[in-house]
């Protein structure tokens, strides 16, 4: 085994290769990681030994895996996902102080394995194991491997941002008035999703049960008295499409695949064409593709007439939709066997719920067969993810493409974790998905402060900034608005904005930050999750009070807004 200067010397050494093929200038990086210049270029040399801790920090700045830095003797750039499994000299390695034990049980349950079964496996006491999972240890590297070897798991499935997002979910479920009097803090609600974090998502289910039933009762009365009498009703179902997409990271390799062989068996120059997927519905399936003119008064988008092997799509729909449409329809005679079985491995609340994630599967597939995966990578890449160019390239919609792009999850050939998310000019989020560690919230709007909203102030105008947290974290956020509905005269079309942004680490390789400095701080946009959850008192535009900050108006002393007195 290598003495440990040797390998300090070879992590320093990998380190900056890592920086220097992501174009991070050494002085970023400190910042980043919250250490000065002079000690990075000591760990870069060599010179320094590096902590769990900090190491954990670097790899996550740099995209890759501990184990990268510290396996075998060749540095392989082309590749930032090493598997956990390799052996890794992480004796020499300090001890790794992550809040982890709870995460370890919560999967080796999952996986039916006995504690002491697994304590037989790793070499340790049974009781042990038991201080570990309670989070009452401290855990070194070696065993840490082990414990990923065994349970099947790499470390970033220990150190993902889940937890982040589940405990903003509960601070936004508690922040109703009905919890008020309660005063839970965040270090309650943190220290409740680190030891229980199956009761937590018990507890969001529980929220979600709730606001259905609000919302069917609130239905029933409006349609017994005829009166509005609330405005803000949530799309729930659509929650749920949101959830399952989440927990598969919008990623499904079985119907990448189907969608694959499609592509090869239509394309025409690399390209999937309206006539080439007709075409094959015909072939294949012996479905014929009829574009009609609705009858006066009776508009659709679709009629699928199973009997009749008919599938007739409205002239008053764009092309690019009807593209969709086609390509959607053959996933659903050649890969519904995959997405019914995606669909059983998902708890669903109600059969609606389900039928909704299937047309989203089914939009998926269509959308994967229109944009094979590895020549859309290969497109998003050369064009640094320029959307609208994508949209000529592939004659999709603006949404489509927008959408694709936070498919690009293939562990072998990944894109940039994108979030992404769909409002209307009232503040309504329909669509949701977060891979890029920003939450959305999951009940209400989001900060008003977000360019989602203000790009409807510029229709059509992509808009560009960067954004940060209250926590600090940088997002470079873009946000356009589309157009749906009937394309005819006289007939109004609604009015949505799509978001898309990603983590400011990922700037260099986003077409859309060109014209930003990342690195100024006057020019970056102040943005919370939404006013019940963000501390933030200089807001302007502040709706509501913070959760759990008291607050007293003040008849001769006002701020920035009625919440605010200072």
């Amino acid at each position: 085994m290598k003495d440990l200067s040797q390998l300090d010397i070879e992590i320093g050494a990998k380190i900056k290769a890592f920086r220097v093929k992501l174009g991070l200038q050494a002085k970023k990086l400190s910042e980043l990681v919250s250490i000065s210049p002079s000690y990075l270029n000591l760990i870069e040399k060599g010179k320094r030994k590096i902590d769990g801790d900090l190491l954990i920090k670097i790899c996550q700045e740099l995209r890759i895996e501990p184990s990268e830095l510290s396996s075998g003797d060749n540095l392989n750039l082309n590749n930032s996902k090493v598997a956990i499994s390799k052996s890794v000299n992480a004796d020499k390695l300090k001890k790794l102080n992550l809040k982890i034990g709870p995460k370890i049980k919560a999967f080796r349950r999952q996986q039916g394995i006995q504690a002491n079964k697994l304590s037989e496996q790793l070499g340790i006491s049974a009781s042990y194991l038991n201080l570990i999972e309670s989070g009452k240890r401290r855990i070194d590297s070696d065993l840490i491997i082990k414990i990923c070897k065994e349970l099947r798991i790499e470390l970033s499935d220990l150190t993902s941002q889940a937890e982040l997002k589940l405990e903003n979910n509960i601070t936004e479920l508690l922040s109703d008035e009905i919890f008020e009097d309660l005063d839970i803090l965040g270090p309650e609600v943190k220290d409740l999703v680190n030891t229980n974090p199956k009761i937590a998502r018990a507890l969001i289910k529980l929220g979600d049960n709730f606001k259905q039933k609000d919302h069917d009762i609130v239905n029933r009365v409006e349609n017994l008295s005829g009166k509005i009498i609330d405005s803000r009703k949530a799309a729930f179902p659509g929650e749920i499409v949101s959830d399952f997409l989440q927990e598969n990271k919008n990623y499904f390799p079985k119907l990448e695949e189907f969608a694959n062989s499609v592509f090869e068996k239509i394309q025409v120059n690399n390209r999937s064409t309206y006539f080439g997927l007709c075409k094959f519905l015909k072939k294949e399936y012996g479905i014929l593709v009829k574009d009609v003119l609705p009858e006066e008064g009776k508009p659709f988008s679709k009629i699928f007439n199973k009997n009749k092997k008919e599938l007739l799509l409205s002239d008053y729909v764009a092309l690019e939709t009807k593209k969709l449409y086609a390509s959607s329809q053959i996933a659903h005679e050649g890969a519904i066997k995959d997405i019914n079985e995606y669909l059983s491995k998902f708890t669903f609340p109600s059969e609606e719920s389900k039928k909704l994630t299937k047309v989203a599967l089914l939009n998926y597939c269509g959308a994967a067969i229109l944009m094979p995966y590895k020549m859309f990578h290969h497109e998003c890449m050369k064009n640094k993810y320029d959307l609208e160019l994508l949209q000529n390239t592939f004659a999709t919609t603006f949404e489509q493409i927008a959408h694709r792009v936070t498919c690009l999850q293939d562990p072998k050939l990944p894109g940039i974790p994108f979030h992404f998310l769909r409002v209307d000019i009232a503040g309504n989020i329909s669509k949701r998905f977060s891979l890029s560690g920003i939450e959305i919230p999951r009940y209400g709007g989001a900060c008003p402060r977000w360019n989602v909203y203000s790009a409807f102030s510029r229709p059509g105008v992509i808009q560009a900034a960067v954004s940060r947290m209250t926590n600090g974290e940088k997002y470079v956020c873009i946000a356009r608005t589309v157009e749906k509905g009937v394309g005819r005269y006289g007939q109004k079309k609604s009015m949505l904005s799509i978001g898309l942004g990603c983590e400011a680490k990922y700037a260099k390789d986003f077409i859309y930050t060109e014209n930003l400095d990342i690195n100024d701080k006057k020019s970056e946009l102040p943005i919370g999750v939404s006013c019940r959850t963000c501390d933030r008192l200089d807001c302007s535009q502040r709706a509501f009070p913070p959760l759990h900050k008291k607050f007293d108006v003040n008849i001769n002393n006002r701020g920035v807004s009625v919440y605010v007195n200072e």
